[in-house]
């Protein structure tokens, strides 16, 4: 049995399903992300997991306990807010001694435990400042380290980053991740940031109207999405509509162009429309190539986005953008230019 286990938990909020059929096997020390658009469920599940919510079914089960009816206190879980939640009155070594001091820890033993914890956060210098008197980065790491002082079994993180600007952001949660590794705490972090799920997670959870769209590594979410939803949530996608015009030799038709996919064509038939999707990354512009994928186009727009250079162009009435590296050095071409696309046969999916 996995360290954590999660069967079949659903939530019900009178006439209104929030979380259905939720399971997932979350081995010790794994590093677990509930990723997906408010309202999805996600925060739903956690405070299950937390203790603040009863699930209407199903079973929760830490290092083979089955946790599922017992309170908070009872289950060994640290939990770190969105707001930070600490206390305003206490200083930076009394908030994360507080919950040592309630489990009737020695003295002795916490401020041991809450020294400790002051080096990992690195905030050795700021044990004697209130709150008020602390950065947003800083009192989220204090957050932290209260969450983690008692060693839980179960470290849940709920959006902890979402009131940082954009450089905190990044710079935490890469102190969270190294932390994370260094205690070998199993983790669940929930976020809406598909670029926070994708830079530290071991898996992702992507999360739709309270089920599962696909759970698998950032890469397995990233490059082989298996929904409509997951492909347009995560990352900058082209998506064209195509018809089968093969189902066994894979190939595809967009407008009056053929196109070949080397995944299975599973549950389609000849004459029938679907879906294709391409990442921007996987499209280059080149000459026709053997063996690949080519595209006839027209150059519809060149916008400079910095370290990259994104170019849309359109065939019929489908638009088709690629990302190239800027490169003071490239020409580009300009609007209206006829060019073709080049790709694998492998970076094309055809989307549920």
């Amino acid at each position: 049995m996995a360290f954590l286990e999660i069967s079949q938990l659903q939530k019900h909020f009178g006439n209104q399903t929030a979380v259905k059929d939720f399971s997932i096997s979350i081995e010790k020390g794994e590093f677990i992300t509930f990723l997906g658009p408010s309202g999805c469920g996600k925060t739903t599940i956690l405070r299950m997991l937390a203790g603040f919510e009863s699930p209407s079914k199903g079973s929760i089960v830490f290092d083979g306990q089955d946790v599922t009816q017992l309170r908070t206190s009872q289950r060994n879980v640290g939990m770190v807010f969105q707001s930070y939640a600490l206390f305003p009155n206490m200083t930076v070594a009394q908030n994360i001694g507080f919950g040592l001091k309630v489990a009737k820890m020695p003295q002795d033993q916490i401020d041991a435990r809450v020294k400790e914890m002051l080096a990992l956060i690195k905030l050795e210098k700021l044990a004697d400042r209130y709150p008020w008197q602390m950065s947003g980065g800083q009192q989220q790491r204090v957050a932290l380290a209260r969450a983690i002082a008692n060693k839980p079994k179960v470290l849940l993180l709920d959006e902890p980053l979402s009131a940082l600007d954009a450089k905190i952001r990044i710079s935490l949660r890469e102190e969270i991740r190294t932390l994370q590794r260094a205690l070998n705490i199993t983790t669940v972090f929930v976020t809406h940031d598909q670029e926070e799920a994708l830079s530290i997670s071991d898996r992702i959870v992507v999360l739709n109207e309270g089920g599962v769209e696909q759970t698998g590594t950032p890469s397995e979410i990233y490059n082989f999405p298996r929904t409509r939803f997951v492909a347009s949530f995560i990352g900058t996608l082209n998506q064209v509509n195509a018809t089968v015009a093969d189902v066994q030799a894979g190939t595809l038709r967009v407008g009056e162009q053929m196109l070949t996919s080397s995944h299975p064509l599973t549950g389609l038939q000849a004459g029938q429309s679907c879906m294709l999707a391409l990442r921007p990354e996987a499209v280059s512009l080149a000459a026709p190539e053997a063996g690949k994928n080519n595209l006839q186009v027209v150059v519809d727009d060149v916008s400079f986005l910095g370290s990259i250079v994104r170019i849309r162009t359109r065939t019929g009435d489908q638009v088709v953008s690629l990302d190239v590296f800027n490169d003071p050095n490239r020409q580009l071409p300009q609007r209206g230019t006829p060019v073709n696309l080049s790709f694998a046969h492998e970076n094309l999916l055809v989307l549920q």
